[in-house]
């Protein structure tokens, strides 16, 4: 729009120029100023008229003053002097691995940490973020539209560093992981809005202990996996044990209840009572002193 606008007012001043002088253009000096006014009028229109798109937002500056309104998604009209500066308030990823072409960065972009015990320490982590729409103006006149690495990619390495020395890495790696995942977002949440960002998420994507800390939690890990599967063994033997205890016990009071509680009338019942129901044929002869004991013969 620049370039029209320069473009009419060149050839408006031309016309002017070319009326008062005998130059070869003087005859046309009217066309050319009518030119020169349709060209800056054009020029007008269109620098007057800006379209947003869809999930951005415009910054208005003029000769380096910002203007405080924004101008929403659509078609909008402002002075054609202004200068339009686009934000984006979509959901937006910073990505810092250790992976190659895998982050924001080309190369090994992983922080690099010390924990507790003095422990170098490998994160990779996901930052998602969006610019909170109405401070946008705040953010171009203290910040500039760079956000990502003036205020996104130091405040997260920074906070990562200060508050992982309050972990071991063991703890980082296994136990304490969501809560220094929490601790972390709580920080850079606070920091990014005083700064006109919207924190929404952030994923510890990866940590990376030293080998020899990786050895000895696998060595740790198999140790435990033991000592469960040992537990699982005495356990199970031990109810066997139960088992046989209440088994051998059983047989006891019941050896104790035949020597002690059953009379012989009750063993010639219970001895009639099993030859009635035996398919076998059988003849029985019963004795007839008080204390005989039948006589079974096998008619077969």
């Amino acid at each position: 729009m620049l370039y029209l606008l320069l473009i009419g007012v060149i050839a408006i001043a031309v016309g002017f120029a070319s009326k008062k002088s005998n130059s070869p253009a003087s005859p046309y000096s009217g066309l050319i100023k009518i030119a020169g006014f349709v060209i800056l009028i054009v020029a007008a229109v269109i620098a007057s008229v800006v379209q947003i798109n869809p999930g951005e937002i415009g910054v208005q500056k003029l000769f380096g003053k910002v203007n405080k309104t924004t101008l929403e998604s659509g078609l909008n009209v402002i002075n054609p002097l202004m200068e339009v500066v686009i934000f984006d308030i979509r959901t937006q990823n910073y990505t810092m691995s250790g992976v190659q072409d895998e982050g924001s960065k080309a190369g090994d972009d992983a922080i690099r940490v010390l924990s507790a015990d003095g422990l170098e320490v490998i994160i990779d982590l996901t930052v998602l973020y969006k610019v909170i729409p109405s401070e946008a103006p705040r953010i171009l006149q203290e910040i500039g539209t760079d956000y990502r690495n003036t205020i996104v990619r130091p405040i997260c390495r920074t906070k990562i560093r200060d508050n992982a020395v309050y972990y071991d890495a063991v703890a980082l790696y296994s136990t304490k992981r969501d809560e220094f995942q929490a601790r972390i977002f709580k920080t850079i949440e606070s920091d990014f809005k005083s700064r006109g960002l919207f924190l929404e998420q952030l994923l510890i994507r990866n940590i990376t202990l030293p080998a020899s800390v990786k050895t000895t939690i696998e060595s740790k890990i198999n140790a435990e996996q033991e000592a469960q599967k040992m537990t699982f063994v005495l356990q199970k033997e031990k109810q066997e044990a139960e088992r046989k205890r209440v088994e051998a016990q059983g047989i006891a009071d019941y050896q104790k209840i035949l020597s002690t509680g059953l009379s012989d009338k009750q063993l010639q019942y219970e001895m009639i009572k099993a030859i009635a129901t035996s398919p076998n044929a059988k003849l029985i002869i019963m004795g007839g002193g008080k204390n005989s004991t039948p006589v079974i013969l096998d008619t077969k």
